[in-house]
């Protein structure tokens, strides 16, 4: 014996002469940037982010600002120079931006474990020098060496890698 499971039909396809309700997924883009799909026209308010195949959110972002950390920060070092601040400090209060995303990079020397904790703690004090302007700082990233610029088979592509991007949430 062979059962069929059919579920019943919408209140307006029971109608009579009721139209087809069309679907038609579309991409939102939120205030940061990021993709999401909304998957039900918000009927139902169903909506999945974007992401890369590396599991990244994709994202529109106007980076506004890279600083190469070698001007802000010593090697191997997290803290910022009296002119790196300074510099900072004038950045945030002159961007044109309601939010800030800030993240930080490096180049490939190290191991990758400690590469993360650098980049980690050079962002959190380029943050926290535009926290201190009061400038909203909507998410501090870190990347390490994982997403390079440049290459990091020379002297010069490992500089373009040693980065800090302030991205302006318009």
């Amino acid at each position: 014996m062979i059962a069929l499971a059919t579920a019943p039909l919408p209140v307006a396809a029971q109608q009579k002469g009721a139209a087809p309700e069309t679907y038609k997924p579309t991409i939102w883009i939120d205030p940061d940037g990021c993709e999401h799909w909304v998957m039900d026209d918000g009927a139902e308010g169903y909506m999945d982010a974007r992401k890369t195949r590396d599991g990244r959110p994709v994202c529109h972002r106007n980076v506004c600002g890279i600083v190469p950390t070698d001007q802000l920060f010593a090697t191997n070092r997290s803290g910022i120079s009296a002119s790196g601040r300074e510099y900072l400090r004038k950045f945030f209060t002159s961007a044109q931006a309601r939010a800030f995303i800030i993240t930080g990079h490096t180049d490939s020397r190290a191991s990758d474990e400690y590469n993360m904790r650098l980049s980690k703690r050079r962002a959190e004090a380029v943050a926290s020098v535009a926290k201190s302007v009061g400038a909203s700082v909507l998410a501090v990233n870190w990347y390490g060496e994982r997403m390079p610029r440049a290459t990091n088979k020379t002297a010069v592509g490992m500089a373009q890698n040693r980065r800090v991007e302030i991205i302006c949430v318009k």
